[in-house]
């Protein structure tokens, strides 16, 4: 049994359903394109985190892979840090229950404003990204009269082997502080007034499968905590980020128990007293999240045939900008009509505008399909391009389905916009 298929089972008749609830009947009642949420596996999957994860070591939870308020919230309750990298993120966290003083704000351009309101609130620790950027924290918290706790940011020059776009820890990439530079960049930190510094950070990308670049990142990253401390510049914690990956297509799980039980390990025999920070966020919420879409027609032509949707790149672009797969499968399992080789793809108007290629689905008009693993990176990075109303969202719990977001009007798109005279 697969991750997702885990929450998200065939019933006796062929329906799709989570926990007990088919998705056909949540589709016909809320209307499509509609994200839904498991969370029994949101739950399950934190879990999967803290059992090998005691305290005192923490986990923040990556706020941009999913931000809606209930789902922080969920997470909050389960005892979740959070990992933010906007002053927006941070404020939802503060409406959703969340103690600023468990956040770690990330990111490389950290406003005035959002560093105001990040001490203003009591946050927990900056991941400090350049120079530039720990004198704007030293003289923001020099105005406002307090003292600062931040993390630097290292970049270990590790290669995840992952996209392009989502590796964020090579000598190439805007993230960090080159690891050539990191010694010269804490002994800076350590001089300035109203900055203390706390600990070192480094994040190697997303989507990572495999244990060892993470090991490989965290042995360089405690060899400089030992260079520091030699320096007499003492570290907290050390945060290594999130990334772990997913199972989107037939790829072997991430090791996580592995990878917890073997990092808790490295530490212990090298720096005991280092407190642990890891920032996951697809994998606690990625397969707990589905995209329902119906099928609006079919279309044929003499090379291909097109499932046209009502779900777009506007809704989940991931394939469009990732050419990531999601698997697609039918909302009711049925043998009629034959399978058949077909695009899916949606409305808006981008010949980039698909779903997925070359799907064996059997489907007709007025099908409903289901994008799987989209609970992370889905909605969060929706748009209204096309002037399309975003997708509700429901969260499913205890075999009661929740709407934790209203699906938009019309009239909500431009109503901030203003006519001339």
């Amino acid at each position: 049994m697969s991750e997702q298929e885990a929450a998200f089972t065939r019933q006796a008749d062929g329906q799709l359903a989570v926990d007990g609830l088919p998705l056909k009947t949540l589709a016909e009642r809320y209307g499509t394109p509609l994200y839904i949420y498991s969370d029994a596996a949101l739950t399950r999957n934190w879990q999967a985190f803290a059992r090998h994860w005691p305290a005192p070591h923490r986990l923040c939870y990556a706020v941009k892979a999913n931000s809606n308020l209930a789902i922080l919230q969920r997470l909050a309750q389960l005892g979740a840090g959070f990992d933010i990298v906007s002053g927006g993120e941070l404020a939802r966290v503060l409406a959703a229950g969340g103690d600023a003083a468990q956040v770690v704000f990330s990111g490389v351009a950290k406003s005035v404003t959002e560093i105001t309101q990040a001490l203003t609130a009591g946050i927990g620790c900056f991941n400090v990204e350049s120079l530039a950027e720990l004198d704007r924290i030293n003289a923001i918290a020099a105005d406002l009269g307090c003292i600062a706790p931040v993390s630097l940011r290292i970049n270990p020059d590790v290669d995840a082997q992952t996209h392009p776009y989502i590796a964020t820890g090579l000598k190439a990439n805007k993230f960090g502080i080159a690891m050539d530079d990191a010694v010269a960049s804490f002994v800076y930190a350590a001089s300035l007034a109203h900055v203390k510094v706390v600990g070192a950070d480094c994040h190697i990308g997303s989507q990572i499968l495999s244990v060892d670049p993470f090991l490989d990142a965290a042995q360089r990253m405690l060899d400089l905590v030992a260079e520091l401390a030699r320096r007499d510049i003492p570290l907290q914690h050390l945060d290594m980020g999130g990334g772990m990956g997913i199972q989107y297509q037939q790829e072997a799980p991430f090791a996580l128990a592995e990878y917890l039980q073997r990092l808790q390990a490295l530490v212990k025999e090298q720096q005991p007293h280092l407190t642990l920070m890891l920032e996951p966020g697809r994998a606690l919420v990625g397969n707990s999240g589905v995209l329902v879409t119906q099928v609006e027609y079919l279309k044929r032509s003499a090379d291909k045939c097109f499932a046209l949707v009502d779900a777009g790149m506007n809704d989940l672009v991931r394939p469009a900008l990732y050419q990531a797969w999601h698997d697609i499968v039918p909302v009711h399992a049925s043998t009629e009509p034959q399978a058949t080789l077909v695009d899916v793809v949606g409305p808006v108007c981008e010949t980039g505008d698909f779903l997925g290629h070359a799907r064996h689905l059997a489907v007709k008009a007025g099908d409903y399909l289901a994008v799987m693993n989209a609970g992370a990176y889905g909605f969060t990075m929706a748009s209204n391009y096309n002037t399309r109303p975003r997708a509700a969202e429901l969260l499913v719990r205890a075999g009661q389905a929740h709407v934790i977001r209203e699906r938009e009007e019309l009239q909500q798109l431009w109503k901030d916009e203003r006519l001339l005279p």
